[in-house]
């Protein structure tokens, strides 16, 4: 017989689930530096790339973060934020971040907490115990808009990919996406609340 308790376990997974449209939960988690991080301070109003890693071991982890260091200059400019999580200790985050030349933040998880809530242990690597490699576009106010499920290769996402999301979800968060609009216009001569950064 299910209990109640198991009951509430089930439904608090569900909720948890890497679906479109969900909230990704707000993490507190220990940086690559050693200093701790929120999600969502990291996140701020703009989109994010979350990449949920098996570690340090993984080839096919460090080649898609290689495609992710040639890709972060585009980022750096594009008012847009990139994680790194992963099952590492610190020290093997600071490794594989070093061997990349990776210049975003790594938080580590050595106890798994991300993996047991969002119920994504890779079962088939109980050497390792890694989680099941995701990345993650989210809108702001961590809400997942779109999951690539990593476990094979090309279940990742190139960065043209990831490009064609940005887009689509910056145009959804910017009200000044197109300059065309004569109310941007007016705007612009008026409180320009509507204009980058928003807030006068």
């Amino acid at each position: 017989m299910t209990t109640d308790t198991e009951r509430r376990t089930v439904v608090e997974a569900q909720q948890r689930r890497l679906v479109a449209g969900e909230t990704f939960p707000d993490y507190e988690l220990t940086g690559h530096d050693r200093r701790r991080y929120r999600l969502s301070d990291v996140q701020g109003t703009d989109p994010m790339i979350l990449i949920l890693s098996r570690g340090h071991y993984c080839p096919k982890d460090f080649q898609q973060h290689r495609l992710l260091v040639d890709f972060y200059p585009q980022i750096a400019v594009s008012y847009t934020k990139i994680v790194t999580i992963s099952t590492d200790t610190i020290y093997e985050a600071n490794e594989m971040r070093a061997s990349l030349g990776a210049q975003w933040l790594f938080l580590t998880d050595p106890s798994r907490k991300v993996q047991k809530d969002l119920d994504i242990k890779e079962y088939t690597d109980p050497t390792h115990d890694p989680m099941i490699p995701h990345t993650l576009v989210l809108e702001p106010g961590l809400r997942i808009y779109r999951v690539y499920n990593g476990y094979w290769f090309w279940g990742r996402p190139s960065p043209d990919e990831l490009w064609r999301d940005l887009r689509e979800v910056s145009r959804r968060i910017r009200p000044d996406w197109d300059l065309s609009d004569p109310a941007l216009r007016a705007n612009w001569n008026g409180d320009k609340t509507k204009h980058y950064p928003y807030v006068r």
